[in-house]
């Protein structure tokens, strides 16, 4: 299995993928760490069989809200919303449909965020789900199925 986590550490919200890949980290679980960029991200998952990605979102829902997302399943937007990665998660799932590089199985665990101005500091609401989707993932790779 392999973890991706998506973010930027110096936009707020956007830093909570890199919280998740620090706490599971911690762990002993190895997470690469990505900016969210469409063509990193399809190198990134190029050739696994199960990857999960960890990215925040915005849907509308309520921050801190946890997503998940079947990557495999997943409508797409015809026209996604700019994001600060440019080409994101969904150009990138999109991309590798084309190109047949989907992974078997790719779970995407979007955190709903709201703040994206510049500094380090992630929303309270956010820190929770973090600490949820961090258990969630560390006791879905000990039975090997990760759902919330």
């Amino acid at each position: 299995m392999r973890i991706i986590a998506c973010g930027n550490r110096n936009r707020s919200d956007d830093g909570a993928g890199l919280l998740v890949a620090e706490r599971l980290r911690s762990f002993g679980i190895q997470v690469e760490v990505q900016s969210g960029e469409a063509l990193d991200l399809i190198e990134a998952w190029r050739g696994a069989d199960e990857v999960i990605v960890i990215d925040t979102v915005v849907t509308g829902a309520r921050p801190g809200t946890l997503h998940i997302w079947d990557g495999a399943e997943l409508q797409l937007p015809a026209c996604s919303q700019p994001s600060s990665h440019g080409l994101g998660v969904a150009e990138a799932i999109s991309l590798s449909r084309t190109l047949n590089y989907v992974p078997k199985r790719l779970q995407i665990f979007g955190i709903e965020g709201r703040n994206f101005n510049f500094g380090s500091t992630v929303s309270p609401q956010l820190l929770t789900t973090v600490e949820k989707l961090v258990d969630t993932i560390r006791a879905g790779i000990a039975t090997e199925t990760i759902t919330a």
